[in-house]
């Protein structure tokens, strides 16, 4: 199966991937807490609870500064289920299905290509290692390590040709990552900070480049202002950041001169959080975009989703 030469080279795969693994994995205890949007918390999971997160996905790049004038388009909802072995131990499963649509002019005309199916599942453990908690606030430091597994397809193709790697639902290759959050929660206030490093094994001819993430989230009380008993719920601003270096694709064993960089997004959000459930969202806008070559750049990404503790 063909395919296109042009598409092999130049395509990014930055927005996409990253628009799978911004989904937070939080999770909290027996009552729902405001979280990170867009990456983890050290929040625990109370030992034998569940917390089902689903999260809708839209993410549009189309700033292609080469005469292919691509632009790319993932929408799609990642469910995340969460079990906790231990009060400090805690499983996570991470399934996506994702819609990715390109347009880019080749030859002198403009051409479609696209695939919908499920992605890779991500299957990843968090241990809480240090935790001092106070009246009314808590601090903890949890490490995590995981896996992507090659569960989802990596043989599309759309108009009778092969897709590239990039636009394939799964990657083919099995992906281990690890990292650390740190949390600080008042009745108030709460600040995440996250570092993570995820490796890219090659497969099919392809290796996407190496990820390093750093990520930061404060989420502030806006109601109730005071605290009373009888209040159903709570309102969260959430205002995040998110660093995430990307390293060159490569083909063969080549690299990619068009691909990989740094970014900088920040990501203004809401959270309604009640006892048992919590709804959300949050708008992710670049603010620096530092990429190689003729890698294309992110206009915006949407995240709106809702938590459930079982």
């Amino acid at each position: 199966m063909r395919t296109p030469g042009k598409l092999r080279r130049q395509w990014t795969s930055q927005a996409a991937r990253r628009l799978v693994a911004g989904v937070s994995l939080a999770a909290a205890t027996t009552h729902a807490w405001a979280a990170p949007i867009t990456f983890n918390t050290a929040l625990p999971v109370a030992q034998g609870d569940f917390v089902w997160r689903e999260q809708a996905l839209d993410m549009l790049t189309d700033r292609d500064p080469s005469p292919a004038n691509q632009n790319i388009r993932v929408t799609g909802l990642v469910s995340v289920l969460a079990y906790g072995v231990t009060g400090d131990f805690t499983l996570f499963g991470m399934q996506p299905y994702l819609d990715k649509q390109a347009e880019l002019t080749e030859g002198g005309q403009r051409r479609s290509l696209g695939s919908s199916n499920f992605g890779d599942l991500t299957a990843l453990g968090r241990y809480t290692v240090f935790q001092r908690n106070g009246p009314g606030r808590s601090f903890r430091i949890a490490p995590f390590v995981g896996i992507k597994l090659p569960t989802g397809k990596d043989d599309a193709t759309s108009a009778g040709m092969r897709l590239p790697m990039p636009l394939q639902p799964g990657s083919g290759s099995w992906d281990p990552l690890a990292g650390v959050v740190v949390t600080y929660q008042t009745l108030e206030n709460e600040f995440d900070v996250s570092a993570s490093y995820q490796r890219r094994n090659p497969a099919n001819g392809f290796k996407f480049g190496d990820t390093a993430e750093l990520d930061a989230s404060w989420q502030y009380r806006l109601w109730p202002r005071s605290l009373h008993a009888g209040v159903p719920g709570f309102l969260y601003a959430v205002l995040e950041a998110n660093l995430i270096h990307d390293g060159r694709n490569q083909t063969g064993g080549v690299d990619d001169a068009n691909s990989g960089g740094t970014r900088l997004f920040v990501a203004p959000g809401l959270q309604y959080v009640t006892k048992s459930w919590v709804l959300e969202g949050a708008l992710q806008l670049p603010v620096v975009q530092n990429l190689n070559g003729t890698a294309v750049k992110t206009r915006y990404g949407v995240t709106l989703g809702f938590r459930l503790n079982f």
